[in-house]
C-alpha cells in the first residue's frame, strides 16, 4: 500500500500574495530575507501551511547562499552579512519550521540549485555564469553551503529530510550528491530527495537532458555515495505530470533491470500552482505570455490528485509526498489535502 503524505506549497509567492511582502534586487535571499528582516511574518506564512495540516514542511532556506547574505544590506547589517554570521539565520529557519508545523510533522531542509541564488535567478534556464558552469565548481559551491547547514545544532534530529530542489542541470544533480556525500554533519543520517523541473515545451530539464538521464544521475550509486531516498518533480506545470511520471517509472524500471539499483525510491511531487502564468526573471513577476489567455481548466488540486492516483494505481512507488511549488497557496494545499484524503 502506497503511503501518501502532504507537503507544503510556494513560500515566496505566498508571502507576496498573502502577506504583502515584496522582493527585488535588494533582497537577493528572496523568502530567506525574512529570516533577517521579519521572522514573525515568515512564521505566520509557514504556519498557514502547517495548519492545513501538512506532513512535511520545508525550511525557508531555498535561496540561501554566502553571496546572497554578503549582498544583503539592512540597518543592522549595513555592510552585508559575513559567513560567520550566517549560521544564526539557519538556526532561525529551523526554529520557525519547528514552530509552524504540527508536532507529528516532519521538516525538510530546502536547498535550491546555484541558479536560484543568481540575480536574476536561472533555475528555469540552467544558464550559469562562467565561474560556476562546471561540475567541479558546483561541487565546491554546494559543499561550502551544506557545511553551513551541518553546523546547525542537532540538525540530524531536528530535520527529517533534505530537499535538493529545482535542479536544472545534469552535472548539478551529480555535484549536489557528491557535495552532500562530503558533509558528515548531514550525511549519512538524513534521507534526501532530488527534484528536477521541466519548464519548457519539451519534456527535458532546462539543460536539455531527458527525464531518463536525470533519473540515472539521481540514483546511480557509482556517481556518489549519497543516494536519494526520493526522486521528484517540482516547479512544473501540473498537466505535464502524467507523461513525465510514466517516463520516470520506465527509467527506474530499467535501472532495476540493469541491477544498478535494488529497489524503488519514494516520489516527491510538487508542481507549480499556476494557471498559464510564466515567471519573468527580469520583472520578477508571474505573467501570462503575450497572446495567452487564462484557461478555465480542471482545478489544480484535482489535476494533481488525478496524477497521484494514476501513478499510485500502477503500484510502483512505496511512498508519495505531494504538495505545491510557486503560486500554490495554503488554501490550494488545503484543497489538495481534502482531495487526496477523500
Amino acid at each position: 500500500m502506497t503511503k501518501i503524505q502532504i507537503l507544503d506549497g510556494g513560500l515566496g509567492t505566498s508571502l507576496e500574495q498573502n502577506h504583502n511582502v515584496t522582493f527585488g534586487s535588494d533582497t537577493p535571499l528572496w523568502s530567506s530575507h525574512l529570516l533577517i528582516s521579519d521572522p514573525s511574518t515568515l512564521l505566520s506564512c509557514q504556519k498557514d501551511f502547517g495548519d492545513v495540516p501538512v506532513d512535511v514542511i520545508l525550511t525557508a532556506t531555498y535561496q540561501v547562499s554566502l553571496h546572497g547574505f554578503a549582498n544583503t544590506k539592512t540597518s543592522d547589517f549595513p555592510n552585508g552579512i559575513n559567513a560567520s554570521q550566517v549560521p544564526q539565520f539557519l538556526e532561525t529557519a529551523v526554529q520557525i519550521a519547528e514552530n509552524a508545523k504540527h508536532p507529528e510533522s516532519a521538516i525538510a531542509l530546502s536547498i535550491g540549485p546555484y541558479g536560484a541564488c543568481m540575480v536574476p535567478s536561472q533555475e528555469y534556464s540552467g544558464k550559469y555564469d562562467a565561474a560556476y558552469d562546471s561540475g567541479d565548481a558546483l561541487l565546491a559551491w554546494h559543499q561550502e553551503r551544506l557545511e553551513l547547514f551541518a553546523r546547525t545544532k542537532d540538525i540530524k534530529q531536528r530535520a527529517q529530510y533534505i530537499a535538493l530542489e529545482t535542479v536544472p542541470r545534469l552535472d548539478e544533480i551529480i555535484s549536489m550528491r557528491r557535495a552532500l556525500s562530503a558533509v558528515p554533519g548531514l550525511f549519512p543520517g538524513l534521507p534526501f530527495w532530488i527534484s528536477c523541473l521541466f519548464p519548457n515545451e519539451d519534456e527535458n530539464i532546462p539543460d536539455g537532458s531527458s527525464p531518463e538521464d536525470a533519473i540515472r544521475a539521481m540514483l546511480d550509486p557509482s556517481l556518489a555515495a549519497a543516494v536519494p531516498w526520493g526522486v521528484g518533480i517540482n516547479c512544473t506545470k501540473v498537466w505535464k505530470l502524467d507523461s513525465l511520471l510514466r517516463r520516470y517509472e520506465a527509467a527506474i524500471s530499467n535501472l532495476l533491470q540493469e541491477g544498478i539499483i535494488a529497489g524503488w525510491p519514494a516520489l516527491v511531487l510538487y508542481p507549480d500552482g499556476t494557471n498559464g502564468e510564466v515567471y519573468n526573471t527580469t520583472t520578477k513577476q508571474w505573467e501570462l505570455p503575450e497572446g495567452a489567455e487564462r484557461e478555465d481548466r480542471i482545478p489544480w488540486e484535482k489535476q494533481l490528485t488525478e496524477a497521484v492516483r494514476a501513478t499510485k494505481a500502477r503500484g510502483k512507488w512505496p511512498q508519495i509526498v505531494v504538495g505545491g511549488c510557486c503560486r500554490a497557496s495554503p488554501s490550494d494545499i488545503k484543497k489538495l489535502h481534502s482531495c487526496i484524503t477523500v
